[in-house]
């Protein structure tokens, strides 16, 4: 754990008590404040009631009468579309906001790492897509070196449930917008933004928002080094508003798009291989057509961010391309479920929107694709251009007959559910086709998160005969 530093005697308001909540209640207990806690369900208030924790009704009048702060859940909005009741409060009492990102930023580094040889290191990954993969992958690199490292955030343990890191050890958080955008301290050593497509636009009102809650990850605390995506005009911004000069190795450019050839620090991936560049020289390069847990181009750029992370953590490249061969991938990211009779099955549950969706598209050729959920703004505009690979569409869930009239250039079933789209696309598969799972849409109309969605659909394609 974690303990909050900066809150000893103090009383401090935790909002929404699921992971991230009640590990902050217990990392303030930690630091000798005292939490109290409040959710707006049954079960979130019976699991702090279960730990001991006070509950406090925040909507009451008076609710913040000796209250320091309030720590606020990821998932409860506090500006768009419009703040929580008890976020709205809380500002009108004036009372400081933060979430447990903030507090790990603000607690991680104390007095015992100046008798540590080696300072310990935080790395953290934002963007649209491919930070999940990203923060893995840097992971499995480095324990593969022989490093400490300790994964968390968005993906793992939540932050403030680590151990406190040891010389020479690595801490690799996963960030969402929703976590950047209301931490009040953003300190990583090294930062990385992958992307930027449309997503949670009504949480962050509108794409100047969303750009700007990743954007705070780079503007707050100034990382040592930052790996920036510059597919988009949003990552080539952010990279030219934190260089100081053309070979300012500060900042290392990631693309699959095109060549970087400037003088500065950059790492592609064409057409398969990886190339790293400085000063206008390439020193290294990975064949990674061949490495089964990156397939696709948008696996390719994960492996260039994870890549630069390790060369600036010292690393040399044949070592990582050893790391990256290793690398099994994630579960629900481009998972190899089974085979049979030459028809894989793909599970891609992770592509909840249109951009990640059109990269596992790109991955695979002679696709039976399995769509659907509850479909976000726009359905399934910007699409278009990823299908020629997909032999057919099995559409499910509240979206499926929306998406139909959309998809106007394939054959299309509307199944409704998985079970069924499972076995209509697995009986009508050829060899050399891929049964892929890439819904373009949340789960939340059949399922409570896109983990049990690929769950689901990994049981039901290995109880098909003759797997």
């Amino acid at each position: 754990m974690i303990p909050v530093a900066g809150f000893e005697g103090e009383r401090v308001a935790v909002l929404g008590l699921g992971r991230s909540g009640l590990s902050a209640a217990r990392a303030l207990e930690a630091g000798g404040a005292t939490p109290v806690c409040w959710d707006d369900s049954h079960e979130g208030r019976a699991r702090a009631e279960a730990e001991g924790f006070t509950l406090i009704d925040l909507t009451r009048p008076g609710a913040w009468e000796a209250v320091s702060a309030l720590v606020v859940s990821p998932g409860i909005a506090h500006l768009y579309p419009k703040p929580h009741p008890v976020v709205a409060s809380a500002l009108e009492a004036g009372v400081p906001i933060d979430n447990d990102i903030g507090l790990f930023f603000r607690s991680i580094a104390t007095g015992a790492w100046a008798a540590m040889d080696v300072p310990p290191r935080v790395v953290a990954v934002t963007g649209s897509n491919g930070k999940s993969t990203t923060s893995a992958l840097i992971d499995h690199i480095l324990r593969s070196d022989g490093r400490t490292v300790q994964l968390a955030g968005n993906i793992g343990r939540g932050v403030l449930d680590l151990d406190p890191p040891v010389s020479g050890s690595v801490i690799v958080l996963e960030l969402s917008s929703y976590q950047t955008e209301l931490a009040r301290a953003l300190t990583p050593d090294i930062a990385v933004f992958t992307n930027l497509s449309p997503d949670h636009l009504d949480r962050h009102g509108g794409p100047g928002g969303y750009f700007a809650a990743k954007r705070r990850l780079f503007a707050e605390g100034g990382p040592d080094r930052a790996v920036i995506g510059v597919d988009e005009i949003e990552g080539l911004y952010l990279a030219g508003q934190l260089s100081e000069a053309r070979a300012d190795d500060r900042v290392i450019e990631i693309s699959v798009a095109r060549k970087l050839s400037g003088p500065g620090w950059s790492v592609t991936a064409r057409k398969g291989f990886l190339s790293e560049r400085r000063k206008s020289r390439q020193v290294a390069s990975i064949d990674l057509r061949d490495i089964a847990g990156l397939p696709g181009v948008h696996n390719h750029q994960n492996a260039c961010a994870a890549y630069a992370v390790a060369r600036t953590l010292g690393m040399a490249p044949r070592a990582i391309e050893e790391a990256l061969r290793s690398f099994a991938g994630l579960p629900h990211r481009s998972q190899f479920v089974a085979e049979r009779e030459g028809v894989r099955f793909v599970n891609d549950s992770k592509a909840t929107n249109v951009d990640a969706a059109a990269k596992a598209l790109s991955a695979f050729q002679r696709i039976r694709w399995i769509a659907g959920g509850l479909g976000k703004d726009g359905g399934l505009a910007g699409l278009q251009q990823s299908l020629g690979s997909v032999s057919k569409a099995y559409l499910i869930g509240h979206s499926a007959r929306d998406f139909a009239v959309q998809l106007t250039d394939i054959p299309v079933e509307i199944c409704d559910t998985m079970e069924h789209a499972v076995e209509r696309a697995a009986a009508e598969a050829e060899p050399g086709e891929v049964v892929l799972l890439a819904p373009a849409a949340a789960s939340f109309d059949q399922y409570s998160d896109f983990e049990k969605r690929g769950e689901h659909f990994v049981r039901l394609v290995r109880s098909l005969p003759g797997i």
